[in-house]
């Protein structure tokens, strides 16, 4: 996965988006928390920062918080592990930033 990009991944009907920074891995929710829009497949990571293309509103894929309006909640964040090539996703311990 090229740095700078976005993946979705689906476990029991939950979409997680998948974003390289820097070659480190995050992982969030895919859909905005305002405009139920993806941010894997409609979102611009720069950085951090991802944009939802919907309406603008931005979000830290480190930590899900908002980082510019228009939405209000924070995205669920999901811890990822990685195991040589592979990148393992914990769906049940997916967390809204504090």
């Amino acid at each position: 996965m090229p740095v700078g990009d976005a993946l979705q991944v689906e476990s029991k009907g939950e979409a997680v988006a998948i974003f390289n920074v820097d070659g480190e891995l995050f992982a969030t929710q895919d859909r905005c928390t305002h405009g139920d829009w993806s941010l894997s497949e409609g979102g611009y990571l720069e950085g951090d920062i991802v944009e939802c293309s919907l309406h603008m509103g931005r979000f830290c894929v480190r930590t899900g918080k908002v980082k510019a309006a228009p939405p209000c909640e924070p995205l669920k964040i999901y811890p990822i592990r990685i195991d040589g090539s592979d990148v393992f996703v914990d769906f049940d311990a997916g967390y809204l930033a504090p």
